[in-house]
């Protein structure tokens, strides 16, 4: 049962993790309005002002109508369209329809089949971002370095899933009716302590009260009583 619970706690763990992933990479594709926002630059045909391992954010946003010469863009290479190449537009070569030619930074011209004709369909978005030497990271997700940190990952949740299991399993269960319960003990305590104040407490005004209209009974009587006796002398006093 322990098993059971332990490979369920990994799987959501695993599910929780995809679906952040997913809804992240699909806000940043809506963003930038292009299905792949980052690229890393690979060869030195731009450089200094882009470095080899330098990560781009593309965005898509940016209309193809409306690109100037000194532009910075990314686009299928002409010719073949199986790579993805990263330059700077040099010229317009013609408006309709719209054919632009690009050129690296660093080559000493502009090479057929890769830096024109560049048209719309060949345009995938201008460079917004350049995060500088960030593309190492990507080295580290080549095989076999990739599979080795998905084992320590998965490795990470299972060990987080089984000390959780028994750390559950190590807590004691108290029950509050207990007498043994410190917290049954200490109220009952408290019971005795309210008893002990009660029993010496001083007398309340109520109390002063009491004793003083017991008071004013006794007097009344005491004076009530005198002219009784003293009538009943003077009969006997007429009488002899």
């Amino acid at each position: 049962m322990g098993k059971k619970s332990i490979s369920k706690g990994i799987i959501k763990d695993i599910v929780i993790v995809a679906v952040g992933v997913l809804v992240i990479w699909i806000g940043l594709q809506i963003a930038f309005g292009t299905q792949n926002p980052f690229y890393v630059v690979a060869s030195g045909s731009m450089i200094p002002v882009l470095e080899v391992y330098d990560v781009l954010i593309v965005s898509g946003h940016e209309p193809f109508e409306e690109l100037e010469v000194g532009d910075i863009i990314v686009f299928d290479r002409p010719s073949d369209h199986n790579r993805v190449i990263v330059h700077r537009v040099a010229s317009i070569l013609d408006e309709d329809p719209r054919t632009i030619r690009t050129k690296g930074d660093a080559n000493p011209a502009s090479i057929p089949g890769t830096d024109f004709p560049i048209t719309e369909e060949e345009y995938i978005g201008k460079v917004a971002y350049t995060l500088p030497q960030v593309g190492y990271i990507t080295q580290l997700l080549k095989p076999p370095i990739n599979y080795i940190i998905i084992v320590i990952v998965i490795g990470i949740m299972f060990i987080k899933q089984f000390t959780k299991r028994k750390k559950e399993k190590e807590l004691p269960f108290t029950d509050p009716m207990d007498s043994e319960n410190p917290n049954t003990i200490e109220g009952l305590s408290d019971i005795d302590k309210i008893e002990e104040d009660t029993e010496y407490s001083e007398p309340t005004a109520l109390d002063n009260v009491e004793e003083n209209v017991e008071g004013t009974d006794e007097s009344t009587k005491t004076k009530s009583d005198e002219p009784i006796e003293s009538s009943k002398k003077s009969e006997e006093e007429k009488k002899e």
